[in-house]
């Protein structure tokens, strides 16, 4: 829903995407307690949202995660990439850390949980539009964690299973197929189903290509 164009200088121009007609309500009426915010548009959908954007140009979106069709999360990454001035701040009931961590890697400046006050979503609103990043109290540990907890070791070959990763790395040891069957258990036909397997998915020439690939990824001893 269109409901203004945009206003004065000083006054911060905010778009509402939630699927709930009441909470869209609420939060219109909040906003216009601060003095500093005005609600230009409201939707319901993410389809909507973005198209409301487009024409409206609002300097913060309050957006909901469940939305219809695209969801909150995905329409946070087209506006950010449409629009690098425009702060989104997610306001969801969804008190859990996959949530935060999507909601943040899509590009939001902010994260709420549902229930904020005037005084919050004013401050929320604020913050953001200085260029500057907040999120709800509640989920501050999760912030702290994330960013101080080592990054998980990835997967340098995640198309392979377990055991064509085990061939891979007696394979960077320089071991032949006999070995390989003899350590694992498995048969030299086995071994060599599971080498073409390897080589096919990795597109690799031969043995010796799949023995320095897996060598530079850190396999073998």
């Amino acid at each position: 829903m269109d409901i203004e164009h945009k206003t004065k200088p000083g006054v911060v121009d905010v778009l509402i995407a939630d699927d709930h007609p009441l909470y869209r309500s609420g939060v219109r009426g909040l906003l216009q307690t601060t003095g500093t915010c005005r609600v230009v548009g409201e939707a319901s959908n993410g389809a909507e949202a973005l198209a409301l954007i487009d024409r409206l140009r609002p300097d913060v979106v309050l957006m909901d995660v469940n939305l219809p069709g695209i969801n909150g999360v995905e329409a946070t990454k087209m506006i950010v990439h449409r629009n690098r001035d425009i702060a989104v701040i997610i306001v969801t009931m969804l008190e859990d850390r996959d949530t935060f961590l999507s909601a943040m890697r899509s590009g939001a400046r902010g994260f709420l949980l549902k229930g904020a006050g005037a005084d919050e979503l004013k401050l929320a609103i604020a913050t953001v539009q200085a260029g500057s990043v907040i999120f709800d109290s509640r989920v501050s540990d999760w912030v702290v964690e994330h960013l101080t907890k080592p990054p998980a070791l990835q997967d340098p070959f995640p198309e392979l299973t377990v055991r064509e990763r085990a061939v891979l790395e007696l394979v960077a040891d320089g071991k032949g197929n006999a070995a390989i069957a003899r350590d694992l258990g498995l048969s030299v036909k086995t071994v060599r189903n599971y080498l073409s397997r390897i080589f096919a998915k990795l597109r690799l020439a031969d043995r010796t290509e799949a023995a320095v690939r897996a060598r530079r990824a850190g396999l073998g001893h």
